[in-house]
């Protein structure tokens, strides 16, 4: 057994393939939407001249399009191909995020987050169902784990570079956007489609009804509710981290993406062996409890950290939870379908954008009301905690459901018992 397998699975060989290697660098994009403009939130404030509260529309208005756009996207990729949704993604979301740096009109901008969103549509679940079309069993979990932690090292780097950058420039992280233009090109020029575009159109025909059938059956839903819960926790985590550090703490943006780097190893780290999980384990279900309940922990220690130090055990604990859970969330929900699997993956990640749109206005509009009784720093310290507190129970309550559902009927390439 080879060094690199010896560290993350006998699938360790997959990291290899041109196809793969390709999707990994059109993965280095789409981590970048929220979190590169995490640490700068504090500090872009004063730039664009708007509240704390209001700063936090910077993520909603990057999430809230791939709500709508994201089943569109998978319906598309699922009828006419991976390829042309890659592309068309890549260049939506470098158009969009590199206009960032080149107006402080926040009406602009949101405008521009806006079509980074839309881009965002057509990236993050058409590389998953991609994998899904190369990869089966273990080797997809694998897969599913590297791509989620080349997700953590892009988030490891690109936050810390931009705290350190916008205190040179505001506007300089935002030219980190532009990195999908050449990769759009290698996609273009060497990227093969890993299924039959003529077998996928013809599935569609049979349409709509059958994916909602597979989607309204017990098991199926309440895994796909649970895999939002990650979304919503790490959302939580990007959007208050900042405040927690610079506000509450007295620290600097360059320490606030120390923590959104830390997150990111521990994220990256938990990812890579998801794989040698998914053998260890007869089902997936105890370790996504864990991962959650880690998640929720993390969270909540952040919440009320006295000081760096302990936000960074809570970061490791956050990250920890989120390399495992969404690495093994899209391996199970990959696995339920081969026909309508851009679909139902389309349809999990929608879930996870409603979720990561409404939980920054949900908190801002806590913030707003508890700061008037209690302070602005004790109010975002308690909603960040009581976030903490309902996501975990959420996804806890979801898995046990999933658990005690009924096996799902569907044609799928691998058992459906896994979660």
């Amino acid at each position: 057994m080879s060094r690199f397998a010896s560290l993350f699975g006998d699938d360790a060989d997959v990291v290899g393939e041109r196809a793969f290697l390709l999707l990994l660098l059109v993965n280095l994009s789409p981590p970048l939407g929220t979190s590169l403009v995490s640490p700068l939130l504090d500090s872009l404030t004063g730039q664009y001249g708007v509240s704390e509260a209001t700063i936090g529309l910077l993520i909603t208005a990057f999430t809230a399009p791939s709500i709508v756009l994201i089943p569109v996207a998978g319906a598309l990729s699922d009828r006419y191909g991976r390829k042309p949704v890659l592309l068309a993604g890549l260049l939506l979301f470098g158009v969009g995020g590199t206009g960032l740096a080149f107006t402080t009109e926040f009406r602009a901008v949101l405008a521009l987050r806006l079509l980074q969103g839309v881009g965002f549509a057509g990236l993050t679940p058409v590389i998953v169902t991609s994998i899904g079309d190369l990869y089966a069993g273990g080797e997809e979990a694998t897969a599913q784990g590297f791509r989620f932690a080349a997700s953590g090292l892009t988030l490891m780097v690109f936050p810390l570079l931009a705290g350190a950058l916008v205190t040179v420039a505001w506007n300089l992280p935002f030219l980190f956007y532009a990195m999908p233009f050449p990769v759009a090109v290698l996609v273009w020029r060497y990227f093969e489609e890993p299924s039959d575009a003529t077998e996928r159109a013809d599935a569609t025909d049979h349409g709509v009804r059958d994916l909602l059938a597979l989607v309204g059956q017990p098991r199926v839903a309440a895994v796909l509710v649970g895999r939002s819960v990650p979304n919503l926790l790490y959302i939580a985590f990007l959007t208050y981290n900042s405040f927690v550090v610079v506000t509450a703490i007295g620290g600097s943006p360059g320490q606030a993406g120390v923590l959104v780097a830390v997150t990111s190893v521990a994220h990256a780290t938990a990812a890579t062996q998801a794989g040698r999980i998914t053998a260890l384990f007869d089902s997936r279900y105890w370790p996504l409890v864990g991962a959650t309940a880690a998640m929720g922990v993390g969270l909540g220690v952040i919440g009320w950290a006295p000081s760096l130090a302990v936000a960074l055990a809570g970061g490791v604990c956050i990250g920890l939870g989120f390399g495992v859970s969404l690495s093994l969330y899209r391996s199970v929900i990959t696995g339920y379908t081969t026909t309508f699997r851009g679909g139902l993956v389309s349809a999990g990640a929608s879930l996870g954008r409603v979720t990561a749109t409404v939980t920054p206005l949900a908190m801002g509009a806590a913030v707003a009301v508890l700061s008037d009784a209690m302070g602005f720093v004790t109010a975002v310290r308690w909603t960040v905690v009581g976030t903490a507190a309902v996501g975990g129970a959420l996804g806890v309550c979801c898995l046990a459901v999933a658990r005690l559902s009924p096996q799902v009927r569907s044609e799928s390439r691998t058992p459906a018992t896994g979660d």
